[in-house]
């Protein structure tokens, strides 16, 4: 019994509400609530800050997003894979059903065949020149151009990819603007058995059809990019020809490397020619056990040519050594600038270029093209070859950028970096009609005839009065 007592007595000594109570035991509650408080507010100020890196992380700086962590990547390429799985599942719009065309199911057994065979073709595009006059050249004159390019379908497994994707297609978009050209990127698959680099060929068939106004086609990967922004193709070179391809003649007809030419950037003439060179170019692509077959048949026929399926490349270089004579006798090989620039030769050499030269030249002087063969942008593995290609992809973009950026003032800090400075002082003769004088506040202002007086001689003195129409009242 006494025992007991003494225990109760203990407990009750040590209860918690008569402590906290006491002057002590409220000098201990305030200091245990204010950690609370403390921890609360580091706890909100964490969140607050990430959200906002998160927010701000758009463009980051390209030293920063190539370090990117690969379980990132990996979460990515599962959401694109569900997204992949729901737009399989979504039903079918009631609105377009009945303008659906049952595709016909393709017999192995037989040819692949892009469409029904077309043997007139350059009829049909004289006879609608002569009904739609002047449509198939631009204002100054020149054939018409339509430069094509594109991508997948679904996003990238590596976000980066979606975003140099979108970089590149800035930079043909300006291309095509600065040199008056048409331009159509495509996203679509057009023939499901016709993917992966096989796509452009039902593409490039439906463009033709299409734009019979068009003289002809560029086709462009979405991999390479213009890198020198003011060289003009001279289209008046390849009379006679129909594509137009960068390679070079003793790889090709000597050697028979796979290699001797490159089909990511080539020009096709829209003509009955390309068409059939097209249909006989198709049977190689289908995907499955035809396009398997084929890749062991062009790696045993091209030299240096690893075992892979049929690629677009591989079999139109067979079609020039193996195939129809027709096809040879309209090839031109181009070798006198970088229509296909191959990125390792190129890219290291960008700041020697601009010391001593500038664009124009489209040769190793100032690369036309910059093509990224063998990188592989939407991998979502963060591997050293994929970090080293984003890092040159973004010192290619930047070097054209700044080409178009000069014109309003601006550059990239460097080639590594999508920031800017400022490199030409503002003026108030931005258009340089008084720069002749030396206080322009003193000239008088010239009125309308006599600044188109000034024009035309200015056009004169450049040559332009040959390209330029005259205007008429």
């Amino acid at each position: 019994m006494n025992h007991q007592m003494a225990v109760e007595g203990m407990k009750s000594a040590w209860d918690p509400s008569r402590y906290f109570a006491t002057q002590r035991g409220r000098k201990v509650m305030r200091t245990v609530n204010a950690f609370k408080v403390t921890i609360l507010c580091g706890f909100i100020t964490i969140l607050v800050l990430r959200g906002t890196m998160q927010a701000g992380s758009g463009l980051p700086d390209s030293s920063k997003f190539i370090d990117e962590d690969a379980e990132r990547f990996q979460g990515l390429t599962r959401t694109s894979r569900m997204l992949k799985e729901a737009e399989d599942e979504t039903p079918v719009d009631s609105a377009l059903v009945g303008k659906f065309v049952e595709e016909e199911k393709w017999d192995p057994s037989k040819p692949y065949t892009l469409g029904p065979k077309i043997s007139n073709w350059d009829e049909q595009r004289r006879v609608w020149n002569e009904r739609n006059p002047m449509q198939n050249v631009t204002r100054n004159g020149k054939p018409k151009i339509l430069l094509v390019s594109g991508s997948q379908p679904g996003p990238c497994g590596n976000p980066m990819g979606d975003f140099y994707h979108l970089k590149y297609l800035k930079n043909r978009i300006d291309y095509a603007r600065l040199h008056g050209m048409e331009f159509f990127y495509n996203v679509a698959t057009f023939q499901k058995e016709m993917n992966s680099f096989w796509a452009k060929l039902p593409l490039l068939r439906n463009l033709m059809l299409n734009h019979p106004e068009t003289e002809w086609i560029w086709w462009m990967d979405s991999d390479a990019i213009f890198t020198d922004m003011t060289f003009e193709v001279d289209l008046e070179r390849y009379v006679g020809k129909n594509i137009v391809i960068h390679g070079f003649n003793d790889l090709l007809f000597e050697q028979h490397k796979w290699l001797g030419l490159n089909t990511g950037s080539f020009l096709l003439r829209n003509c009955q020619w390309s068409l059939d060179l097209l249909d006989a170019w198709a049977p190689y692509g289908p995907s499955g056990e035809v396009r398997m077959n084929a890749g062991k048949m062009l790696t045993a026929k091209l030299v240096d040519r690893p075992a892979f399926e049929a690629d677009d490349q591989s079999a139109l270089v067979y079609l020039m050594l193996f195939g129809d004579p027709q096809w040879r006798g309209k090839l031109f090989l181009e070798w006198a600038f970088y229509l296909h620039g191959y990125w390792k030769f190129v890219v290291y050499n960008y700041e020697n270029v601009m010391a001593k030269h500038k664009p124009g030249f489209g040769d190793d002087r100032w690369p036309f093209v910059t093509h990224f063969v063998g990188c592989k942008p939407c991998q979502y593995a963060v591997t050293g070859e994929v970090q080293e290609c984003f890092k040159q992809m973004e010192r290619a973009f930047n070097f054209a950028d700044n080409q178009v950026l000069g014109k309003y003032g601006y550059a990239h800090r460097s080639l590594a970096t999508w920031k800017t400075v400022k490199v030409r002082e503002d003026t108030n003769d931005p258009l340089g009609l008084y720069k002749a004088h030396k206080n322009p506040q003193d000239t008088p202002t010239l009125k309308s005839e006599d600044l188109s007086a000034q024009f035309l001689k200015q056009k004169e003195a450049a040559g332009l009065e040959k390209v330029l129409p005259k205007t008429t009242s």
